[in-house]
């Protein structure tokens, strides 16, 4: 059987890898392994593309607390497709805030503005 490949590769921004790092070894070590499966199955819980935008979110749920990871596609000249984590945040409500997807959106603009 041939090796599976990941669908995508993940890179992290510094704010992505700043909430990381605040995270307890058990949360971080939860997120990365989701991100990770989400890169080889196409699994909704796991990482969903948030209405109406070009947003995406990575999804952890641990001990009762919604971890997310905003993210973003760079279809790169038909190399591996890259995704960005642009930040993380801890969801209180059914809704993703409005100022986290606006926060994610302009570390996109930033991006492909530098590229």
């Amino acid at each position: 059987m041939p090796e599976q490949k990941p669908k995508f590769q993940v890179l992290y921004s510094e704010e992505a890898d700043a909430f990381l790092a605040k995270q307890s070894e058990k949360v971080k070590a939860k997120i990365l392994y989701n991100v990770t499966r989400a890169s080889y199955i196409n699994d909704p819980k796991l990482f969903k593309k948030l209405e109406n935008t070009d947003i995406w979110e990575f999804r952890t749920l641990f001990d009762s607390i919604q971890y997310r990871l905003l993210a973003f596609w760079d279809k790169r000249d038909g190399q591996n497709t890259l995704v960005i984590a642009t930040h993380g945040f801890i969801k209180k409500s059914q809704k993703t805030p409005l100022q986290e997807i606006q926060h994610a959106q302009s570390i996109k603009d930033i991006y492909f503005n530098q590229k």
